[in-house]
């Protein structure tokens, strides 16, 4: 329930002017910010994003860029997506862009390694589980069939095993 001063939307995003605060400092303070009236729709977005093309990124060694100019890996992309378009959708969450605009983005982005592969070549912990494996363990919750996303997490979890020196 909204406290003084709070307006809830239909979704649950909450705006208030402590939050209005906060984004006014930030902006002053440099910082790109913005206030979200669908923060769980923003969140997935961010995830719909990082879910696919960070395992890809890993297993090609490719730049947003290169993976998004090569039709076969734009495609194994393409299908990550739909499925977890599927899983957001099944938990109610609506994409105001479809793939191909969201696959473009990434594209415009550039010859940027994602943070998933900046991890690997720095030899750190991969975010598999947290963009990845939540997704899929998301689907299997809401029935929805993700098979391209768990054969490309069993890739790259195998791919992180590999890197840090073990085995499977």
């Amino acid at each position: 329930m909204p406290r003084g001063g709070e307006s809830a939307s239909r979704n649950g995003s909450r705006s208030t002017p402590r939050l209005a605060r906060l984004a006014h400092w930030l902006r002053r303070a440099g910082l790109d910010c913005e206030e979200s009236p669908d923060i769980r729709r923003d969140i997935w977005l961010k995830l719909w994003g990082n879910c696919s093309f960070n395992p890809v990124s890993v297993l090609t060694l490719a730049t947003l860029e290169e993976m998004t100019a090569h039709p076969p890996t734009r495609d194994v992309i393409r299908r990550l997506m739909i499925e977890a378009a599927g899983v957001a959708e099944a938990l109610g969450v609506k994409f105001a862009v479809d793939v191909e605009t969201r696959i473009g983005w990434g594209g415009d982005v550039g010859a940027h390694k994602t943070s998933m592969l900046q991890d690997l070549e720095r030899g750190r912990p991969m975010e598999i589980d947290a963009l990845v494996g939540a997704v899929a363990e998301l689907g299997r919750l809401v029935e929805v069939p993700t098979p391209t996303l768990d054969a490309v997490l069993a890739l790259v979890q195998l791919r992180a095993a590999t890197a840090a020196g073990g085995r499977p």
